[in-house]
This record gives C-alpha cells, structure tokens and sequence, in this order.
C-alpha cells in the first residue's frame, strides 16, 4: 500500500504510515462530524433563509480553518500562523462540546422515545426544541471551559507519603509543572507568569515534566525564556515530553540547559540534602520513538547501579511508564501527559489508553502523580480538568501518621 522509500528505517516508515492513515481517518471524521451537526442544528430544525445559507457557511469556513489550522502552522512563521490558529483551536473545542450536547440530546430523545412507545404513550421533542437547548448548552460549557483555560493554573497541594523516606527530610516540598506547550497560542508572557507562581512557592526542587513547547525550537526560543528564572533551592530538572520530540529532543534540551535547567535523559543524580540522600531519576517520552529518532524511554539505564534501598523519585512526562518502573524499586513517580482530559467528558476516552488520568494511585510500595497540566494543547479550554501548578510535600511515615496502607488521598484515585 505504501512503498518504503530508500533510507527510511522500518520504524520510521511504519510511524509515517500510521501517522498518515490516522490523519486521514481524523480528517474524515471531522468532515463527518461537521456534517452531522448541521443536519441536526439547521436541517432538522428547517432553518429559514438567509440564516441556513449563513449557517452553512459559517460551519463550512470552520471546518476548512480546523482542518487546515495545524499543517499551516508548520509552513507559516508563528505570528501569522496565531491569527489562524486562534480561532481553528477555540472551534475545536466548541465544536466538541457542540457534538457531545447534540448527541446526548438526540440519545436521550431516542431512549425516551422508545421507553414512551413501549409503554402506550405519546411523545414527541421538535428539532428545534433540540437544536435551540444544544447550543445553550454548548454555550454554557464553552464560556466555563474557555474562562478555566485562559485563566491562570490553579493551586495544587499533595503530601504523599514515602515509607522509607528520611525523617529529616520530612515536609521535603517539589514544585511540579507540566505540558505546559508554549506554541502558536501560550507565549512568553505565560511563560513569566508561570515561573513567578513556582517561584512563590520557594520548592526545594522543581521539576518540569515535559511538553515544555509546539513548533520550532529556534522560533520559540525568545519564548521560553522565562523559565530560566525558574529557582529550586536544590536544582530545576526537566525531563522530554512527547510534544518535546515532535520540536525535536536535541533542540529542546541543548535549549532548557542553556537557560540553566538540568535535563535527566534516562538519567540517574543523588540529591544530597542536610546530610541525607535520594535518588532523582529521569526518562525521555515512553513513546519517542515513535516520532523522534534521538532517544526514547530507557529505564535500564537509568537505574543502573541504583541502591533500592535508597528513596528514588522518577521523572517521566508518561504516566504508563508507572508500569514498569513500580516493580523497580521506585517510591514516586511524577507524570503529566493525560492533562487530566482537559475538556469533559473527554477524558472518558483518554482512560481508554490511559489507566492514570490525573491524582494520586498507589501500587505496591510506589506512588504515582498525574498532573493535570499547567498550560493546554489545542482548545483553550478547560472543562472539570484546571490547570495546575502543583506543591508536592514527602512525607515520613511516623508513629504520627500512623500505617503506610492507612493513609489516604483525596487528591486523586489509588490504583
């Protein structure tokens, strides 16, 4: 079907296959998409002219903005590309919750219907009935999702505790930050902001877990700045995000290590604080390799000569690499990637792939947090999933608070 070209890895070759079939298929069903929603809100409803013809029009121009929102990125220099980008992404949020309220309503009225006709009554809701509460409630939803997205993160605090953590270094605080995707939307000035928020904090370690920016390293740049003010009282380190590989990992990280962060590609440091000592341990994207020919998850080496016996914390951008390494003598592990759904009930879907959406689980002896995100991808919207800015504080176990098995959570589930 698709002809290898010469030089190109089988790997790669199979990545760019699927890459290409999945964009097909997502192409095709926004076309769909678009389609049904204007059967439902203005053919169903027998909109009357010129408002049919402008509505066709309307739903048309934006379904041409979102499909080709994405790819004009990559060819247009960013500040132009912002003028496209802005209104392809707000329709690709409303557009959702447009879908899900319209597909709810028409579930719902077919599932009325038919408990109504098996029981002898009438029953009946007009199309328009059905369209006109649709986008009430779309509107409604969007004008939530959008005042959560654009707005700044929320606070975050969880105290997590370690078995064998130290009890000198207990209250041990981590400034958490993660997809925060500066790009064609989020800009230096998001930047700033974020950097003072974890700076209040006054963290004894920050970490940045990945899909730190969208688009070219080198136009970015200027963007990112901020962040090198970023302060830890024992360091800043940053671990590759998926997005991070999609820019390309090289550029990123020689990028984030020039502004003074430390980046852990599979990597292993011993923090060394009031006389006790962890382990801090960092892995690229589980899935780099899928886009990205330099690196790729190795947790083989980056606990190679590990002491188990010592407290580890990973950072890795991946929630699923909380498979593996739980059975590896890991304590905490600290993740973003899911966003926590970000635009409900998209979520729903996102559990399909990913076990850990967003909060505290528990396997075994390890730990693992999900952050919901500090920035957003696509959509600025945020529905149900806030953004984050996240104070982790270790604790000791003590005689204080009691049973390890004992303790709970409410920030998140335990799995």
């Amino acid at each position: 079907m698709f002809p290898k070209p010469a030089g190109l890895s089988l790997t790669r070759f199979l990545t760019l296959a699927a890459v290409t079939i999945f964009g097909l298929l997502a192409s095709s069903l926004v076309i769909a998409a678009h389609f049904y929603l204007l059967e439902r809100l203005v053919v169903a409803p027998a909109l009357p002219q010129p408002w049919q013809d402008l509505a066709y029009a309307m739903v048309g121009l934006l379904g041409i903005v979102l499909l080709a929102g994405p790819m004009v990125e990559r060819w247009v220099a960013r500040g132009r590309a912002r003028w496209l980008a802005w209104p392809a992404y707000v329709w690709m949020g409303v557009g959702f919750l447009m879908l899900v309220a319209v597909g709810a309503l028409d579930a719902l009225a077919g599932l009325i219907g038919w408990a109504a006709s098996a029981t002898g009554f009438q029953w009946h809701v007009s199309a328009s009935t059905t369209a006109i509460v649709a986008l009430l409630l779309t509107t409604l939803a969007s004008a939530v999702g959008l005042r959560s997205g654009l707005g700044p993160p929320r606070d975050a605090r969880v105290e997590i505790f370690v078995p064998n953590w130290p009890r000198k270094l207990d209250g041990f605080r981590i400034a958490q930050i993660s997809d925060i995707h500066i790009g064609v939307l989020l800009d230096r000035r998001f930047a700033a902001a974020l950097t003072q928020r974890v700076n209040d904090l006054s963290a004894d370690l920050v970490a940045v877990t990945g899909d730190l920016v969208d688009g070219s390293v080198a136009e970015l740049a200027p963007e990112v700045e901020p962040f090198g003010a970023l302060r830890g009282r024992l360091g800043v380190f940053f671990v590759t995000g998926n997005h991070d590989h999609f820019s390309g990992a090289t550029e990123v990280v020689t990028l984030v290590e020039g502004l003074g962060l430390k980046a852990l590609r599979n990597q292993r440091v011993e923090i060394v604080d009031g006389g006790e000592c962890f382990d801090l341990i960092g892995v690229d994207d589980a899935h780099a390799g899928w886009t990205d020919s330099d690196g790729g998850e190795n947790l083989d080496a980056a606990l190679e000569g590990r002491d188990e016996n010592r407290p580890g914390i990973l950072l890795a951008h991946d929630p699923t690499t909380f498979r593996r390494a739980s059975s590896r003598g890991i304590d905490l592990q600290l993740s973003g990637h899911t966003h926590g759904g970000q635009i409900w009930p998209f979520g729903i879907l996102v559990r399909l792939f990913v076990r850990y959406l967003s909060g505290v689980y528990r396997k075994g002896r390890a730990q693992l947090y999900v952050s919901r995100g500090s920035g957003f991808w696509g959509p600025p919207l945020r529905l149900f999933a806030p953004a984050e800015v996240t104070e982790i504080v270790i604790r000791a176990i003590s005689e204080t608070h009691g049973d390890y098995e004992s303790v709970s959570y409410p920030q998140g589930p335990l799995g």
